[in-house]
């Protein structure tokens, strides 16, 4: 395990001061790296790593429970292209919260070291369907199971969930990709450019 910190990271330092300029004027027109206008979310979200993750099972969903703490869970989603997609049952607690602030961040990010990470946030829109959502079905698609067991499944969870679900559907407003190779997270690019500043003076 690589911890971050060291030489890999020292190395992405260097190289973000040899370009720090040019980075802090892109860094500008993107609003210190945040990604906020349509045409950069598509960018953004088309990169390979950002379809790798987008690919992948699970994220983490941040939202304001109904008492103004906060929540985060993990949730398998899909991703179609423009919306993330979660499906959860008519009773859950959180649809509650939803209905009355949607505003909810997606985490999607590896495991080893340093992490990929593609942060996203927007409003939660919910839609209440009859039946079993395509959706759901395709997040669950990876499950190791047999044909046979399969049937078995989706037979158990169509009475599960006899009067349907609910999909959550976030289209992104907000986006940023952090790979520790080519992209920091802001804070310790900022301290990078403040060290720069020190060094030129």
């Amino acid at each position: 395990m690589e911890v971050i910190g060291g030489p890999k990271i020292q190395n992405l330092a260097a190289a973000v001061e040899r370009r720090v300029d040019a980075r802090w004027a892109d860094q500008e027109t993107t609003k210190r790296g945040m990604t906020v206008e349509p045409n950069e979310i598509t960018e953004v979200l088309n990169r390979p790593l950002s379809r790798e993750l987008l690919a992948r099972d699970v994220t983490r969903l941040a939202y304001v429970a109904k008492d103004g703490t906060p929540r985060n869970i993990p949730i398998i989603f899909t991703w179609n292209g423009s919306e993330i997609v979660v499906c959860s049952p008519k009773n859950a607690p959180k649809l509650a919260s939803l209905r009355e602030n949607p505003a909810v961040a997606l985490t999607i990010d590896t495991e080893s070291h340093p992490p990929k990470i593609l942060f996203i946030r927007g409003l939660a829109e919910l839609d209440y369907v009859d039946g079993i959502p395509q959706e759901y079905l395709k997040q669950t698609s990876t499950y190791e199971m047999t044909p046979e067991q399969r049937v078995e499944w989706e037979v158990e969870i169509r009475s599960l969930y006899h009067d349907g679900m609910v999909r959550i559907v976030v289209t992104p407003t907000w986006v940023k990709l952090i790979d520790f190779e080519t992209t920091l997270p802001s804070p310790v690019e900022e301290l990078i450019r403040q060290r720069e500043a020190r060094r030129g003076a």
